[in-house]
């Protein structure tokens, strides 16, 4: 069904979560029985696990494996359907989901950086700093890949597919950034082209190994929030406009009419903000 789908997921990120959410948080329970033989009570077991815990990730685990079900029907591979909606209702009440995500206040964020960097050198510990440093998203710091990646002209270039706004974002790189791929590149091994690469060389770090540095450092806020930290700091802390600090975060112009014209992504004075 993965490979089916594939080709028409436009958004690279979602190709990759699609399967990595179903390799760490349903396939260790019930990947080596027949999909003929899985029924509402072995799903709902699997939902029970992270319903609470990983409250957004669990309703997208109910949805994959609602359709590899249905799709299975559909082959003959199976005969039934799983009710998800009836077997969700079975569950505890999931807390509501807050309308931001948390940030470390930026005043504390310098003393939190150089704290991550006095533990040891590790994948996790240079994507969390290279995060930090450019502002970019989880995911597309975990999926950042050498051919990406130009070291003299201080570059990272992301694809288009794998920008949420579908769009190529060119990330100034700062000298502590340029560092730390500099470091990272000590580690490059010939079987992958993945900057940060996780303990199967393949495949990207997971999410939480970002979040577990931040946990270890009993560290408040989120991964995502230090987006908020940067967004923030730029506000009361710069003079920098803040469409250049909007195009640091890739956010998308709302005004169509300003989006049409503007013809630059402020690449020169976002490499001077960055490097503040």
């Amino acid at each position: 069904m993965h490979a089916e789908r594939l080709q028409s997921w436009k958004n690279g990120k979602h190709q990759v979560q699609w399967l990595a959410s179903l390799e760490i948080d349903v396939f260790p329970f019930i990947a080596n029985t027949p999909v003929n033989e899985i029924d509402g009570p072995a799903v709902r077991e699997v939902l029970a696990k992270i319903w609470l815990a990983k409250p957004e990730i669990a309703r997208r685990i109910r949805q994959r494996v609602g359709a590899i079900i249905d799709w299975s029907c559909a082959k003959g591979l199976r005969t039934t359907e799983i009710p998800m909606r009836s077997l969700s209702m079975t569950l505890p009440r999931q807390p509501k989901k807050k309308g931001h995500f948390e940030a470390m206040p930026y005043l504390d964020v310098p003393a939190f950086l150089a704290g991550v960097r006095q533990r040891r050198q590790s994948m996790g510990r240079f994507a969390l700093e290279t995060l930090i440093l450019t502002a970019a998203h989880s995911g597309e710091i975990r999926g950042a890949q050498w051919g990406e990646v130009d070291m003299k002209a201080a570059t990272w270039i992301i694809p288009t597919e794998r920008m949420k706004a579908c769009v190529k974002h060119v990330v100034p790189l700062s000298d502590p950034v340029l560092a730390i791929f500099a470091h990272a590149a000590s580690f490059r091994i010939p079987c992958t082209d993945l900057v940060f690469y996780g303990q199967k060389p393949k495949q990207p770090l997971s999410d939480m190994t970002l979040l577990k540095v931040m946990h270890d450092m009993a560290a408040p806020g989120t991964v995502l929030g230090f987006r908020s930290s940067f967004r923030d700091w730029v506000a009361e802390e710069t003079n920098y406009p803040g469409e250049v600090a909007e195009a640091a975060l890739a956010h998308t112009i709302p005004n169509k009419v300003e989006a049409a014209y503007r013809r630059t992504d402020f690449l020169a004075k976002r490499r001077v903000m960055m490097a503040d």
